[in-house]
């Protein structure tokens, strides 16, 4: 059995045409049949039944696809691994990251992390779908919130406990307080992203738990947008607490929400069967020493 046989095999499953298959492959039919007839011959079974012009896989061919799957599966990560011994700064690295935390915490660590390795070339994408796109093999890495059940390719690393706090103008009523009840927020005047935000969907679920109705709020689809309008006190917003000391707006004050206090659990997470090369590893390792190093900027400034 050859490799060429098995990417003929995987080509022709997924044209489920003969034809089609020999013309992406830029070989004849005629080639390709006798490549697959080579196979069924050394198998002792047919991996496709024919009927008429249409072919289906036989139970042969289904378990043969599932295990072709896996070894082209391990074939990448043997190239991808040689490829990174070559050129441990070298290649690419592509992460998924949740809507609104590349302020808080990808926008210093990149360009650091850019002066330390120029050679990377990293792409961040801020997306809703961090966990499924991980999971489809789009993303190396994700940081999103941590999954309920993950799939078991998925390793999930904790990254930080990200509680959510009151953003209010400086000069607002409330912004002399240190914290208010959470169901004080339907007295007032909210601006939010919108309802696919993952922040919007824990306030939503916050407020739906302890039977709480807010205003209807003005809304945004961008961080600088919703800061800005807190700022010129056109309303208040809940925000990761993280993020609000960390920018630290002299306009914008911060109150702390009691009874709930909103939180979510953020971790970094990656596929086990697919090659983790140095580069994601540093990053790694860079970004979780990044956010101790906010913990405790932000902590030494409350």
């Amino acid at each position: 059995m050859e490799i060429r046989q098995l990417e003929y095999f995987v080509a022709v499953c997924k044209e489920m045409h003969f034809s089609r298959a020999a013309e992406k492959l830029c070989t004849t039919q005629s080639n390709l049949s006798q490549q697959i007839k080579f196979l069924e011959n050394e198998l002792g079974l047919p991996l496709f039944d024919r009927l008429g012009r249409r072919i289906a896989l036989t139970d042969a061919g289904r378990i043969l696809l599932e295990q072709a799957h896996q070894i082209f599966e391990r074939i990448d990560y043997i190239k991808g691994a040689i490829t990174d011994l070559k050129q441990m700064e070298g290649g690419k690295l592509d992460i998924g990251i949740l809507p609104g935390d590349g302020d808080l915490l990808f926008d210093a660590l990149l360009i650091d992390f850019h002066r330390r390795y120029p050679k990377l070339t990293i792409s961040v994408t801020e997306t809703m779908d961090v966990y499924e796109q991980v999971v489809d093999g789009k993303r190396d890495l994700g940081v999103t919130t941590l999954p309920q059940n993950p799939d078991e390719r998925i390793i999930t690393i904790p990254l930080f406990h990200e509680e959510f706090a009151l953003a209010v103008p400086y000069d607002h009523p409330v912004a002399k307080s240190k914290a208010i009840p959470f169901e004080q927020l339907q007295q007032l005047k909210m601006v939010m992203f919108g309802p696919e935000h993952q922040i919007t969907k824990i306030i939503r679920t916050c407020c739906q738990e302890h039977g709480i109705e807010i205003n209807t709020p003005i809304v945004t689809s961008t961080l600088s947008t919703l800061l800005s309008l807190v700022a010129q006190g056109i309303g208040v917003a809940v925000l990761p607490r993280m993020l609000l000391d960390y920018l630290h707006h002299d306009r914008i004050s911060t109150v702390t929400l009691l009874n709930p206090t909103p939180s979510q659990e953020i971790c970094i997470l990656y596929r086990t069967d697919r090659f983790l090369g140095q580069a994601a590893k540093v990053f790694i390792e860079e970004l979780q020493s990044f956010i101790r190093s906010v913990a405790a900027s932000t902590k030494s400034l409350g």
